[in-house]
């Protein structure tokens, strides 16, 4: 089952790559670099959707992510791990594909507000070559089809929180962190979020079928998010509202290491991979 085959289609050997990933489911750290002036505010909803600006200010973060896809008849868990540089707005991921996936072993990617470059040696790319796509070429603005969703997306819809309730306090890895919940609206946190990095917001909140999207967020005393679980719901059967066709899928994002350096770059166009068009039949 797939997201990018149910939808708009995706050109070219990206579309498979891509839709081999969803095939499955068918601490505390360094000083920060800036905003040391920043404080949680003690108002629930204005915590929530001031963390994103305030994460961003803080440079640099090592990052892991964990995607469950989960339909009425099969379930995937797909791991990464990387890191992200707020101020240069760029960041890699390595994502484990699970067994059962067409694509096998390790996507590699670099993701940027509006781009995501996807390495793997499935789908006819060459081994060791890049597939740049646009993430509005992908009806889920590369929230969940690439097996993760980038750390700047993850946080950027927290702009659009709608409710907040603070659940409690909790310690982890020695970090006093503030818990939250409540639910967001994509297409509110894509308008607070604007530019390029809105794309991807923008997108998934003309997809998914679940509008108000629920949402778990761990902050720290400054305001950073330190781990944030949204859910995410889509059609598995086109046009269908029945509870057996929904696939459901539960992103998490945690940031640690915060102004741990970041070592990312776009690739360089020799290494990026663009299929030949196809003759047209005569």
């Amino acid at each position: 089952m797939s997201i990018v085959k149910k939808l708009k289609p995706v050109r070219t050997a990206a579309a498979a790559l891509l839709a081999a990933v969803l095939s499955a489911c068918s601490g505390g750290g360094a000083e920060p670099q800036g905003g040391s002036a920043d404080v949680l505010s003690a108002d629930p909803l204005t915590a929530v959707r001031s963390a994103a600006d305030i994460t961003g200010r803080t440079g640099s973060a090592r990052t892991t992510t964990e995607l469950v896809t989960e339909s009425a008849e099969k379930k995937a868990v797909f791991n990464g791990t990387g890191g992200y540089d707020y101020v240069k707005r760029i960041g890699t991921l390595e994502i484990d594909v699970p067994p059962g996936a067409a694509t096998t072993g390790t996507i590699k990617e670099i993701v940027l507000p509006g781009t995501v470059y996807l390495q793997n040696s499935g789908a006819k790319v060459p081994a060791g070559k890049w597939v740049r796509l646009d993430v509005r070429q992908l009806p889920d603005g590369n929230l969940v089809s690439s097996g993760a969703t980038d750390p700047a997306s993850a946080a950027g819809a927290l702009r659009g929180a709608e409710s907040a309730e603070l659940v409690g306090t909790e310690t982890v890895d020695g970090t006093e962190l503030k818990h939250y919940k409540g639910t967001l609206d994509l297409a509110k946190a894509a308008e607070a979020t604007g530019g390029r990095g809105a794309d991807g917001l923008r997108m998934a909140a003309q997809t998914f079928t679940a509008k108000q999207v629920p949402y778990e967020v761990w902050l720290d005393a400054q305001g950073r998010v330190h781990k944030v679980v949204e859910t995410f719901a889509f059609a598995g059967v086109a046009g269908s509202k029945e509870a057996k066709d929904q696939v459901k899928v539960v992103s998490t994002t945690s940031l640690a290491d915060f102004g741990t350096p970041v070592r990312a770059s776009e690739p360089s166009s020799a290494d990026i991979y663009s299929p030949k068009a196809s003759a047209p039949a005569k």
